[in-house]
């Protein structure tokens, strides 16, 4: 049973972790990240990657959300709070009443989290360049959804424990183990060491996905909206394009990661 601690005042120190979120997301949260709503904060309580600190709460939804509160360890102290104190220490209206401070894991390299993927029939996602929380998000809950075993970013990806990404992945990214490259390591020659066959989406390409027939371990490569995939990762890969109506040639990313994934789930079943 975890310890609760009532806050009157939105200056007391114990929730500083909480205070002003928005403008700290901008800076970074020294190995910390914050996870909000019910059900994201659920994922996190269930997280085998990463462990909740502690959490705020209004009052009023205490009771609500017993179910939660009940599976947290005795070291995680819950500060409950009036929804106007609630509201003055996040910076803006928290309409969803919960709040929790995460400890990320340390991530390992991308070469180690391959290593550990040894099942024949797995799918991995190699990002590149997705700089949107909003994409991130979505393409780690389509992740979660269709059974991708991890996510590799390049450099150039925004963070997925971002608050407004874990927000948009339905606490997915709190769920899909994922690694960063480093600068200058190369992303295909590694999937092609740990024997998965990279597929690099984008509108010209040669296949159609539905003449697909993916291999047993696949990388799918997704590239940001506009830019795309560099030519060097459509050059190193098998290229697949989505078929669309004649004149219009772009998908959302996210979306994108969803229709491939699905394809991916059916050949398997």
């Amino acid at each position: 049973m975890p310890s609760f601690v009532s806050i009157t005042d939105p200056r007391d120190p114990r929730i500083e972790a909480y205070r002003d979120i928005r403008e700290r997301d901008l800076v970074g949260r020294q190995g910390l990240f914050v996870a909000e709503g019910r059900v994201v904060v659920e994922k996190l309580v269930a997280s085998s990657l990463h462990r909740p600190l502690s959490l705020l709460i209004a009052a009023k939804r205490v009771e609500a959300l017993r179910p939660v509160l009940d599976r947290l360890s005795d070291d995680v102290p819950v500060f409950s709070a009036a929804q106007p104190v609630v509201d003055a220490v996040a910076g803006f209206a928290m309409h969803r009443g919960i709040l929790a401070i995460g400890r990320r894991a340390r991530n390992p390299t991308a070469d180690a989290l391959l290593r550990h993927i040894v099942g024949e029939d797995e799918n991995v996602l190699f990002l590149s360049g997705i700089a949107n929380h909003d994409n991130l998000g979505g393409i780690f809950r389509n992740a979660a959804a269709f059974g991708a075993r991890a996510v590799l970013l390049d450099p150039d990806c925004c963070d997925p424990l971002y608050r407004k990404a874990i927000r948009v992945s339905v606490g997915a990214a709190l769920l899909v183990p994922f690694a960063r490259l480093g600068h200058g390591e190369n992303g295909l020659e590694l999937l092609d060491r740990h024997g998965f066959s990279s597929v690099a989406l984008s509108p010209s390409g040669e296949t159609l996905l539905s003449d697909w027939h993916p291999a047993k371990r696949n990388a799918v490569l997704l590239g940001a909206e506009g830019p795309g995939l560099s030519p060097e990762l459509i050059g190193g890969a098998r290229s697949v394009r989505i078929p669309m109506s004649a004149g219009f040639d772009s998908l959302n990313v996210a979306t994108t990661s969803g229709i491939v994934l699905h394809h991916l789930a059916a050949r398997r079943s």
